[in-house]
């Protein structure tokens, strides 16, 4: 049986996410930071928390920002994912996360906390099984979808850029 994206989905029982694509929470700590020990978080967050992500075809991860450096590791699929990111002071980048590395692509990468960053395939007639960590641990508080207007407004000159994403 060839290990395609319905296979990967239906195995690991991922559902759809809210920014895009299939995810299941598969990690998290039991340890926690206390609330105020960082000041950028409301309340407690476990150290770290993991998920399997997976993306097919035109599928994407929506242009968001989270409070906590996110890793991305790739797993399975025959589509590198090309994370767009931008700084809180507007620099652009991307890189490839896949298991190509004569063509560049990283087998994880830690995208900085505070970025705006969105996801796609490199080809969309693929798909790409990858994980994704967070420390301090994930926590929707903590997630925050772009609002298009204002983000055309802070970056106009981003918006060709990123438009696939807004």
């Amino acid at each position: 049986m060839e290990k395609n994206a319905k296979y990967w989905t239906e195995k690991l029982e991922l559902q759809p996410h809210p920014e895009g694509g299939y995810y299941k929470e598969v990690y998290r700590s039991c340890d926690e930071i206390p609330a105020g020990a960082i000041a950028a978080f409301n309340g407690a967050r476990s150290c770290s928390t993991s998920i399997y992500y997976l993306l097919e075809g035109d599928d994407m991860s929506r242009l968001h920002r989270i409070k906590s450096d996110e890793g991305w590791h790739f797993y399975a699929g025959n589509s590198a994912i090309v994370i767009d990111m931008v700084s809180p002071e507007g620099n652009h980048s991307k890189v490839k996360v896949g298991n190509n590395l004569e063509q560049d692509e990283h087998l994880q990468y830690f995208v900085p906390a505070n970025y705006w960053f969105a996801a796609h395939l490199e080809n969309n007639e693929g798909f790409a099984l990858v994980g994704c960590t967070v420390a301090p641990g994930f926590d929707f508080s903590d997630f925050e979808m772009a609002n298009i207007d204002e983000f055309k407004t802070q970056y106009p000159t981003l918006t060709s850029v990123l438009d696939r994403y807004l």
